[in-house]
C-alpha cells in the first residue's frame, strides 16, 4: 500500500471528523501502529481544526460571567438548604436562569463568526473529503452495477431453464397422449444427418414439429412442412423461429410427412430438389 496515496485520501480527515465507517476505522487503527505518519496526519489535521476552533471563539462579557457564577452559587445555597428540607421532591423546581440580552447588532456579530468558524472547518478538510467522498461513490456505484449485473444474468438464466422446462414438459405431454402418432423423419440421400418429429393427433388433427437436427435455414428461406395424401403434397405450415416442439397447420388426412427449404413466407408447391426430411405415417 502506498502510504502517501492513504493520506491523501482523504481517510485521515473522514476518520477526524467521525465520518469513516467502521472497516475503515479499523484498517486506519491498525496502519498507524505501523506507520508513524499517519498518526502525524491525524494530529496535524486535529491541530489545524483546534487551532481554527481557537482563533475563532467568542469570549463571553464580564456581564454574562458574572451573572452566570451569582446563578450558580444561588443553586448550590438552594441544593444544599433543599437537603435539610421534608419538602417532596416531585415538588421542587428547576430554576429558569435569565442571562442578559445583547443588542441585535452584537447578536448578529456572533453569529457570523460561528458561521465564519464553523465554515472555516469544513473547508480545512474539504478538498480531501471530497476525494474520500467521490471514491466511496465510485466503490458503491461499482458495487450497484455488478449487482444488478448479477441480477441481470439470473433472471437470463432463470428464463432459459423455464423455457427448457416447458420445451420438456410439452414434449413429453405429446409423447404420452394415446392419441398422438409419432413420425420420424429422417434425411434423404446426401442429407443423412438431418431428422425431425412430427407429432400428429389423429383425434384433434392438430401437428407439431420437433426440428431434431435441421440445419439453420439461410437468410430469406424458411422450413415448410408438407402432408402427402395419395401422393399429393399439401401444406402443412411453416417452421417458425419457435423453441422446442413448434405448433404448425391441422391436418386431416396424410400417408406421409416431409420437409423442403423454400422462400420465406412459403410455396404453393414443394421444391424437391430442396427436400431435407421426410417419415412415413405408420399405419
Amino acid at each position: 500500500m502506498n502510504i502517501e496515496e492513504y493520506i491523501l485520501s482523504g481517510i485521515i480527515e473522514a476518520y477526524v471528523l467521525g465520518m469513516a465507517d467502521a472497516d475503515e476505522v479499523e484498517q486506519l487503527e491498525q496502519l498507524k501502529k505501523q506507520h508513524p505518519e499517519i498518526q502525524a496526519a491525524i494530529n496535524s489535521f486535529e491541530k489545524e481544526l483546534e487551532a481554527t476552533a481557537m482563533a475563532n471563539a467568542v469570549t463571553p462579557s464580564a456581564a454574562t460571567k458574572t451573572k452566570l457564577m451569582q446563578s450558580l452559587a444561588d443553586d448550590f445555597a438552594k441544593v444544599d438548604t433543599n437537603e435539610h428540607s421534608t419538602q417532596p421532591t416531585a415538588q421542587k423546581e428547576a430554576k429558569v436562569v435569565q442571562l442578559p440580552l445583547t443588542p441585535i447588532a452584537s447578536k448578529a456579530g456572533n453569529l457570523f463568526k460561528y458561521i465564519a468558524a464553523a465554515s472555516i472547518i469544513l473547508l480545512l478538510g474539504s478538498t480531501a473529503t471530497n476525494v474520500y467522498l467521490f471514491n466511496k461513490y465510485n466503490a458503491l456505484n461499482k458495487e450497484v452495477i455488478a449487482l444488478l449485473n448479477d441480477k441481470n444474468t439470473l433472471t437470463t438464466d432463470n428464463n432459459t431453464i423455464q423455457t427448457k422446462y416447458h420445451e420438456v414438459t410439452n414434449t413429453l405431454q405429446l409423447m404420452s397422449d394415446t392419441n398422438i402418432i409419432r413420425v420420424a423423419l429422417k434425411g434423404i440421400a446426401g442429407k443423412e444427418d438431418n431428422l425431425a418429429t412430427v407429432f400428429w393427433n389423429n383425434k384433434t388433427k392438430d401437428v407439431y414439429l420437433l426440428p431434431n437436427k435441421l440445419p439453420k435455414a439461410p437468410t430469406g428461406k424458411q422450413y415448410q412442412l408438407w402432408a402427402l395424401v395419395n401422393g399429393k403434397p399439401v401444406d402443412a405450415g411453416m417452421l417458425q423461429d419457435c423453441n422446442g416442439v413448434c405448433k404448425l397447420k391441422n391436418t386431416i388426412k396424410a400417408d406421409v410427412f416431409a420437409i423442403t427449404l423454400e422462400k420465406a413466407g412459403g410455396s404453393p408447391s414443394p421444391d424437391l430438389t430442396q427436400l431435407y426430411v421426410l417419415g412415413k405415417v405408420s399405419s
